[in-house]
């Protein structure tokens, strides 16, 4: 396996757009700054589908750790979790098995203290600050390692978080890696923005984010096709209905159906045989 690329320690600097601000003002949150905005409104401004997009990937969230821990899981690693909002992991997992652990991590300082004063009085739930490109020094972190026992099945999250790493040899390797660390019956989640559906509106999107959020553009101006995410899974099974758009994945009865070619995400769940 090829070795991983040092990941910089991230400070705090408001006047750089952030992906997990620039999320929260999509969803209407106040945690975002003037440079995150700017960064947003021009996002709008190419595809105003984006706030549906991001309700979506919520809500396909949601549902996937109701499957998970109705399908027994009791332990949960939400990788690149965002800022705090409603109907988070730990609250969907404990509505159906009080039992359940979950650690969130993010690399950005700001989203791990907001979330360490959310989360403060569950001792069944904490956040850490890491990083997915950083696999094996995420799952050796002395407080996930204290409350998830990984020779038990445990629920990978990367939701939405992929999309963001413009380096498809990296992401390949990070979920060959978390593959190899999760022990048989774990689950891995995934949900990935795809560039096939609506490509003029992705191939101007990316070229705006590379040009923004330059100090971590490596290169990449397209995101992968649809065709090109189940190799992410790799050798896990997918559950029923496989990778499908966010709004196909185990809708609920009776939800209306967002617009068409207003989501342009497709996720999946799959599982370690």
């Amino acid at each position: 396996m090829p070795g991983f690329p040092p990941v910089e320690p991230v400070g705090f600097d408001p006047s750089i757009p952030n992906e997990a601000r620039v999320y929260d003002y999509w969803l209407g949150g106040k945690n975002n700054f003037a440079a995150d905005r700017k960064a947003a409104e021009m996002a709008l401004q190419i595809a105003p589908e984006l706030p549906i997009m991001c309700r979506e990937g919520r809500k396909f969230m949601r549902r996937t750790v109701r499957f998970l821990a109705e399908a027994g899981i009791r332990q949960f690693v939400d990788i690149g979790c965002g800022l705090p909002t409603q109907g988070n992991v730990h609250e969907i997992a404990q509505r159906y098995a009080p039992d359940a652990r979950v650690v969130y991590v993010d690399y950005d300082p700001v989203v791990v203290n907001h979330g360490q004063a959310l989360v403060e009085d569950d001792e069944r739930v904490v956040v850490i600050h890491g990083d997915v490109r950083d696999p094996d020094g995420l799952f050796a972190h002395p407080r996930l390692r204290g409350l998830v026992d990984l020779d038990e099945p445990v629920a990978v999250l990367l939701v939405g978080l992929l999309s963001t790493i413009n380096d498809d040899d990296l992401t390949l390797a990070i979920t060959r890696r978390l593959r190899q660390v999760i022990t048989p019956g774990s689950y891995i989640v995934i949900s990935h923005a795809v560039s096939d559906i609506r490509p003029e509106v992705t191939d101007k999107l990316s070229l705006l984010f590379a040009n923004e959020w330059a100090a971590k553009d490596d290169g990449r101006t397209r995101l992968p096709t649809r065709a090109e995410i189940p190799r992410l899974f790799g050798d896990l099974e997918l559950v029923e209905p496989g990778l499908v758009l966010l709004p196909d994945w185990r809708p609920e009865p009776g939800r209306l159906r967002p617009p068409k070619n207003t989501v342009w995400s497709v996720g999946g769940v799959g599982r370690k045989a």
